[in-house]
């Protein structure tokens, strides 16, 4: 008599393969082509198959449940049944709430995470081997940790939960055809569940003829393959040890290196109406440049859409100046990220001439530099990344509020530098001046590779091939203008579903470690821009683009400078620029550097920087001086 061996459990995906038990090899032909092109396919394009990957994951919650409730009897039925019973419910809720819940799909991956790591946990309590139960307590521990990792990394766990899904399906979809091959070559018109026996009468005759000696080498080899099993269990649980501590590592070592904004920077419950007066001072604890002190200033201002709003700023003073007032130097910083994390005022180096060019020599000839934040860096609020008005409110602001710092005396007259987006931001603030600060008077703006026409950049950038940087750089742009304009609707312009990884991109500076996250998201996604699917100097977000380039007028003189290797402002752009002012009637001083990149045009060591030093000094001294090459 034959002894019909245990049948296993039901368990997790396995439901799938005892579903086609028995079907023909044709049925598995289709059913395992299907899933390979739906495993390849989110594997590949896992941000052009969202609402696909969406729909795989309440499917996988669904087969979970089933798969639950049909498990071992020795399970306690209240465990099958409960268990199973949510799964099934949280799978249903994807499925009928499809369009909701592709935002929200990192969380629910989260909540599936969890809610299997505590089924794993009671399977371990309950029945098994002793590696058995390690490894499934050992997967729920695993499952858990990486269930609340997911809420931190939201735009990461999406690809990751794609890559996982799609090659799971990759592979059963290939074990399917395999078998059907089989199938074919053996002639048999069914195919039998994974691990069950084809039935052989021969095969049946011989084992009931097999002798004792037969049976006990089955019975040494069965000791053998626990003896395995075993093995290969606790090798899987350590690996799971493994990845679950290294991503708690990754967690902490990214959230260590990302700048902590602290209470300085969070506005009184209470804050003066009128736009420009100081709220609060204190000591700055970074790098200080020789010779100067530096304070950290918060101040109320107006936001693009000219409602109240506090920003911050840094204050550097040189201790030793001539008697009476100092002329001042609005600094405008360039690209640092969008997020409150962001504001330079937080960065250790932030008052070093490797931030602000000419620092040291500004010192010397006892100029006050005001450097802005601007409005939701450092202090809460949308940031206005490449918003003009919102940029050059704060700067103006900023340098109002340094008027009311105990102790300094403060000229008029004062000079608007700015570098990449700073430089959009110096000329709205040198544009708009006259009339929201009428009793600042701008001697001059100098721009150092200025982003001068948001638009023709935009089209510049999207015109050519997709990278990870252009990525980030662009849901840099959408969002803020998104939060900042009701008419700009975020969705037009991303792929369905896509909306909390743009936005998590937004929350990473580029200084710090997070921003990796960033980029190998970007990097996952940019093979053809499939986060980016609208045209972006199309719609609202086009005349919103096109309203945010400076027109002027400007009645001080200009001076420009950039590299001709620039990266990131393409050079024939600035060229464009200085003929249009030109044309114009403006008084602008402009260099080309040679060799010079983005950034090398304000560096230690640039040519451009003591050019900068003493056309601003001869601004405040209103010194005749070479001040127009239109002329030429």
């Amino acid at each position: 008599m034959i002894r019909e061996g245990r049948r296993p459990p039901v368990s997790g995906w396995s439901v799938v393969p005892r579903l086609v038990r028995g079907a023909p090899p044709v049925v598995l032909v289709v059913v395992g082509a299907l899933a390979l092109l739906v495993g390849l396919l989110i594997v590949t394009r896992p941000l052009t198959s969202l609402v696909l990957l969406t729909v795989y994951v309440g499917l996988s919650a669904i087969f979970s449940g089933v798969a639950r409730m049909l498990a071992a009897p020795e399970t306690a039925l209240w465990s099958r049944v409960g268990f199973g019973a949510v799964w099934i419910a949280l799978g249903l809720a994807i499925l009928l709430g499809l369009g909701r819940t592709l935002e929200l799909l990192p969380e629910i991956i989260a909540v599936l995470l969890v809610l299997g790591g505590l089924a794993s946990i009671y399977d371990a309590v309950r029945r098994g081997s002793v590696s058995q139960r390690v490894l499934a307590g050992v997967w729920g521990g695993a499952q858990i940790a990486f269930g609340i990792l997911s809420y931190a990394w939201p735009d990461v766990t999406v690809l990751l939960v794609a890559l996982i899904f799609g090659v799971r399906t990759v592979i059963f979809g290939a074990s399917l055809l395999v078998r059907a091959v089989r199938a074919f070559v053996e002639g048999r018109r069914s195919v039998p569940a994974t691990g069950e026996p084809a039935r052989d009468t021969a095969g049946t005759d011989a084992a009931a003829s097999a002798s004792g000696s037969a049976a006990a080498d089955a019975a040494r080899r069965g000791r053998a393959r626990a003896g395995w099993l075993a093995t290969g269990r606790y090798a899987l649980a350590s690996l799971l040890v493994a990845l679950a501590v290294g991503g708690w590592w990754a967690n902490s070592w990214f959230q260590d290196g990302a700048q902590v904004v602290d209470a300085f920077y969070d506005p009184p419950s209470v804050v003066p109406y009128e736009h420009g007066h100081l709220i609060r001072t204190d000591d700055f604890s970074g790098q200080k440049p020789a010779g100067a002190d530096v304070r950290r200033i918060l101040y109320t201002t107006r936001d693009a859409n000219g409602q109240p709003a506090v920003a911050s700023a840094l204050v550097i003073t040189p201790r030793e100046a001539p008697p009476g007032p100092r002329p001042v130097v609005s600094w405008n910083h360039g690209t640092t990220g969008v997020a409150r994390g962001c504001a330079p005022s937080l960065r250790d180096a932030s008052a070093t001439k490797w931030a602000i060019p000419g620092l040291d020599e500004a010192i010397a000839r006892g100029w006050v530099v005001v450097a802005s934040d601007y409005s939701g860096q450092g202090a809460p609020g949308v940031f206005p990344y490449l918003i003009g008005r919102g940029e050059a409110r704060s700067s103006l602001d900023a340098v109002l509020a340094a008027r009311e710092v105990e102790g300094l005396n403060l000229s008029r007259r004062t000079a608007v530098w700015g570098h990449s987006q700073g430089g959009h931001a110096a000329l709205w603030t040198s544009q708009i001046a006259g009339d929201y600060a009428p009793d600042i008077d701008v001697r001059g703006t100098a721009l150092l590779a200025p982003v001068a026409e948001p638009i023709a950049l935009a089209e510049e950038l999207t015109s050519g091939d997709a990278n990870a940087m252009l990525s980030i750089l662009i849901s840099w742009v959408l969002v803020p203008y998104a939060d900042t304009y009701d008419d700009i609707d975020l969705t037009r312009y991303i792929a369905p579903g896509s909306e909390a990884i743009v936005r998590e991109m937004t929350q990473r500076c580029p200084s710090e470690p997070g921003v990796i996250v960033s980029v190998a998201t970007a990097l996952g996604v940019s093979e053809d821009r499939p986060l980016f699917v609208g045209d972006l100097t199309a719609g609202a977000l086009g005349r919103r683009l096109a309203d945010n380039t400076p027109t002027g007028p400007w009645g001080q003189p200009m001076l420009i400078g950039w590299g001709d290797e620039d990266e990131v402002i393409p050079p024939h752009l600035q060229h464009e620029f200085v003929e249009q002012l030109c044309a114009d009637g403006n008084q602008v001083r402009f260099l080309e550097y040679r060799g010079y990149d983005h950034l090398g045009i304000l560096l230690p060591g640039s040519h451009f920087v003591p050019v900068l030093i003493d056309w601003t000094d001869a601004r405040f001294r209103h010194a005749d001086t070479h001040v127009d090459d239109c002329l030429n």
